[in-house]
């Protein structure tokens, strides 16, 4: 699907002439609009044209505040409120952004499970699951950095919090906790140099999402099937108009959704303890990170035991290290996902135990997301160790498990076989 002529003709002088020297028009007609796609995608294929629209959302609302905003502790939270009141449409600018922080993870979450479940990170597209990988560590990054900016209660202690985990980390843990913060404590340098990066990793994300782009279009899109392309005439249709309609109805439903948010809910989301200028001096009763690092936060702390020698004193990993590595962990496991999956059929429609054991991750997930915003005691804790051990178990046990033990229904030879059997099935009458 990557290969072949192109058919791009220039219409006028001037675009044959642009084109010789540098064919910009020649790239964007082939990527864009005769880019050849299976005919058979659904629409949860949509979400990847959502995410490129989030983005660009994300960095020009970014940029215009900005514009307005004072990376000081002593000017930060009332920058933010100088934006709120007195800025024009400054307002919807912090709604879009702050909000769009959320739909944009929305949108990622149901973007990186609709690959899980088509097995969209199967050869010969390890690479570009991986780099979906990164972009959404760089994500976490931006948005943990960003949360930090208004200067709240929540912003100060959840920096203070997330930060103090670092030290835990062997023989470097301090220097990079130092380094981050600009000092021993979260203060000034700390918010000058979040402010910095918050500015600085979207552009990075640009670049690591043209990559992924240009990733897809190498090895070709997948399909709800899981079978690759065979006849290209038969099996695929111009990614315009036919994937744009598409993709353009998403993106409307998406936006209402988000337009809700925005104008009716615009707090939602956030924390009430946000709303407070930050006060070293007085701890919130209960520290939270925003909703999308939440089941990340839960895996954090359900490590409340060392790790010690058997039968001796001597302790080869603590709590905190543990929950450190634990969350790390529970990411980068992510990035070796294409060769955990040992089956050779790539979508959970022909996977009948895959997908009952996908649908027990996805419910493992949220759980662990509602687990991360209650305290850290009693059964809380319990049900976190249990649901974080599962986690872990999904990649390093069931999936290779399955591999050999399952087995899968017929799957079809082609793309146009799926397709003109289900409309068969369809059209039979009922007796």
């Amino acid at each position: 699907m990557s290969g072949g002529h192109s058919e791009y003709n220039p219409s006028n002088g001037f675009t044959k002439w642009l084109d010789a020297r540098l064919p910009l028009p020649r790239f964007v007609y082939d990527s864009f609009i005769a880019y050849p796609v299976p005919r058979n995608l659904n629409g949860w294929y949509t979400f990847g044209a959502i995410l490129a629209i989030m983005l660009i959302v994300q960095i020009i609302t970014g940029v215009v505040l900005a514009m307005h905003y004072v990376a000081s502790t002593a000017g930060a939270f009332n920058s933010v409120e100088f934006i709120m009141r007195d800025v024009n449409y400054g307002w919807l600018m912090r709604r879009l952004h702050a909000n769009g922080a959320s739909m944009f993870f929305f949108a990622v979450y149901i973007h990186i499970f609709r690959g899980m479940y088509y097995g969209s990170y199967k050869n010969p597209r390890e690479v570009l699951w991986i780099l979906g990988v990164l972009i959404f560590l760089l994500m976490m990054a931006t948005a943990f950095m960003g949360y930090v900016l208004p200067w709240g209660q929540m912003s100060f202690w959840g920096a203070t919090v997330i930060t103090g985990f670092f030290s835990a980390i062997p023989l470097v843990g301090t220097t990079i906790q130092e380094w981050l913060l600009g000092g021993f404590a979260v203060g000034n340098p700390t918010l000058n140099r979040f402010f910095s990066l918050h500015y600085l990793l979207p552009f990075m994300i640009v670049g690591v999402v043209a990559l992924h782009v240009w990733a897809l279009h190498v090895t070709g899109q997948t399909n709800p099937t899981g079978v690759e392309v065979k006849n290209m005439k038969k099996e695929t249709v111009p990614f315009t108009p036919y994937a744009t309609i598409k993709d353009f109805l998403g993106l409307s439903l998406f936006f209402i959704v988000f337009a809700w948010f925005v104008f009716y809910l615009p707090d939602y989301m956030g924390h009430p303890d946000n709303y407070i200028r930050a006060n070293s001096l007085k701890t919130p009763a209960h520290i939270v990170p925003e909703w999308y690092f939440l089941p990340f936060y839960a895996i954090l702390r359900a490590i409340t035991f060392n790790i010690s020698i058997p039968f001796t004193d001597i302790v080869l990993i603590n709590s905190k290290l543990g929950g450190v590595l634990a969350m790390v962990g529970s990411i980068a496991i992510l990035f070796v996902l294409p060769w955990l999956d040992t089956s050779k059929v790539r979508s959970a429609s022909y996977r009948p135990l895959y997908k009952q054991f996908f649908w027990v991750f996805v419910v493992v997930s949220v759980l662990l997301g509602w687990l991360g915003s209650k305290p850290a005691d009693g059964g809380y804790v319990i049900a976190a160790q249990i649901l974080t051990a599962y986690y872990f178990a999904h990649f390093l046990i069931i999936l290779p498990w399955l591999g050999w033990y399952e087995k899968p229904k017929q799957v079809p030879p082609s793309i146009a076989d799926a397709v003109l059997k289900k409309k068969s099935t369809a059209a039979q009458p009922a007796e």
